[in-house]
């Protein structure tokens, strides 16, 4: 008897070490929200965060995707995030610089020359120090990602010079950098949220709207809009972003593979718009869509700058001067 009970209480003591560590090795699921389709450059940026953790910590961390604007705009998801609500998103700068004004010098309108500029500057220590001022806010910014030169749409006419685009009522960002820029143009800028533009560009509330040619094509706003100019009026980052309340109790080896992963997810987003600015364009057309793609941007960039001094107030001269002598 008592050897039966001694084999009983070695087999309870295993089963309860058993489940003690499957507890301590349970799967964590994650909220990532975004705020278009999974097979889109947000949705790229996503499956590989999601690869990387799963990769890198024997699966612990599960991603449950909230494509579309599921879990709301991204000002929503921006309060998630600093509430716990939400456990990582990918976000445009748009709605980031309400929470974190200093990452708004980025979104200067004519301060970076091409792709391969604005990644110089994002990946050096401009773009470095600018990730340490999102914990102040609230927000763990693991790195950076991108969507490209935005670009303008519209139903009216083309846009080949700024005499063109004056008068147009086109949906922004709530980006007051943008807006002073739209503003020095004669643009009639219409922040809205982005759930609301599909349905504002049906009834005719808006003329268009300015976004990359990732965005342009995944949203597939051909089928609402007639024209297209190659403005490349501003570059557009992203920034892939985890709660305090999911870093804050990682390990840090953890939170080093959180940063891995983060990294992925920009570099997934970087190699979607490389491809969609090579076969984008074509793709819509190819959709009927009109694209004007000699555009006058040197007239642009010239009435823009004329702003600029109130730039330099906001974030200085010494830095946007930095940015652009960046080689």
């Amino acid at each position: 008897m008592k050897k039966n009970w001694f084999k009983k209480t070695l087999f309870s003591c295993a089963v309860i070490a058993s489940m003690a560590s499957t507890s301590a090795f349970a799967e964590q699921s994650l909220k990532m929200a975004y705020a278009l389709a999974k097979d889109s450059h947000y949705g790229a940026a996503a499956n590989a965060f999601e690869k990387s953790l799963a990769e890198s910590t024997n699966g612990k961390f599960k991603i449950e995707h909230f494509a579309n604007s599921a879990l709301g705009g991204e000002r929503e998801v921006i309060e998630g995030l600093q509430l716990g609500t939400v456990d990582a998103a990918v976000l445009s700068t748009g709605a980031i610089l309400n929470f974190v004004p200093q990452a708004g010098v980025f979104d200067i309108p004519f301060l970076f020359r091409d792709l391969a500029h604005a990644r110089k500057v994002l990946d050096g220590q401009i773009g470095q120090d600018m990730l340490k001022e999102f914990p102040k806010r609230g927000l763990v910014a693991l790195a950076w990602g991108e969507q490209g030169f935005r670009h303008l749409t519209n139903n009216k006419h083309a846009v080949k010079e700024p005499a063109d685009a004056k008068g147009l009522k086109i949906r922004t960002t709530e980006n007051p950098v943008h807006l002073l820029a739209f503003k020095q143009l004669g643009i009639l800028a219409t922040p809205m949220a982005w759930p609301e533009v599909q349905t504002a560009l049906q009834q005719g509330t808006i003329d268009g709207q300015e976004n990359p040619t990732s965005v342009i094509v995944s949203a597939k706003l051909n089928q609402q809009q007639k024209f297209m100019s190659l403005t490349g009026h501003v570059y557009a980052p992203a920034v892939i972003i985890v709660s305090p309340s999911v870093y804050d109790g990682l390990s840090d080896d953890e939170k080093a593979k959180f940063v891995e992963a983060g990294k992925k997810a920009g570099q997934a987003m970087r190699d979607f718009v490389d491809n969609v600015e090579k076969s984008g364009v074509q793709t819509l057309k190819d959709a009927g869509m009109q694209v004007t793609e000699d555009v006058d941007r040197d007239a642009f960039a010239k009435i823009v700058k004329e702003v600029y001094p109130e730039y330099y107030k906001q974030f200085s001269k010494e830095l946007i001067d930095s940015i652009e002598n960046t080689k």
